[in-house]
């Protein structure tokens, strides 16, 4: 890996927090001004507070969540490949970050793949975060 030591840095609080469950110092790791590209919505949620309750409630839709390979091509830019499941439906996945100069990520891009598994995480997702996500987007 060729992460610069405060994206590394980061990476490992992200590993950490994923591995435990829990995301409460989330907002640590998160740019004020980053953006999360969803593999359901054409246009990218942009802020640190709709990022943060979009990753929370992702942990709480998936199950069975791991991830299996780790890729860098830089100093502040890293692909995480997953698989996991919602509901009865399986799937694959990517998590595209990208990380400014203080190892704070400005980017969240998720890929997820069959189609049947895109669609159970966009209706979950829906049903768990879409009123706290219109909210705060509406509150900017």
């Amino acid at each position: 890996m060729n992460l610069s030591p405060a994206a590394a840095k980061s990476l490992a609080k992200w590993h950490e927090m994923i591995a435990q469950t829990n995301l409460s110092d989330l907002e640590s790791i998160v740019a004020e001004d980053a953006v999360f590209r969803s593999p359901v919505a054409n246009t990218p949620y942009p802020g640190k507070d709709v990022v943060c309750i979009v990753l929370r409630g992702a942990m709480t839709v998936f199950e069975d969540f791991v991830y299996h390979r780790e890729l860098s091509d830089g100093a502040n830019s890293v692909c995480l490949e997953f698989a996991a499941r919602v509901g009865d439906k399986q799937l694959k996945g990517i998590d595209l970050i990208k990380f400014d100069g203080a190892g704070k990520i400005v980017e969240f891009e998720v890929m997820v793949r069959p189609a049947t598994g895109v669609m159970a995480l966009g209706e979950a997702m829906k049903a768990k975060v879409g009123p706290a996500i219109k909210a705060a987007l509406e509150g900017r």
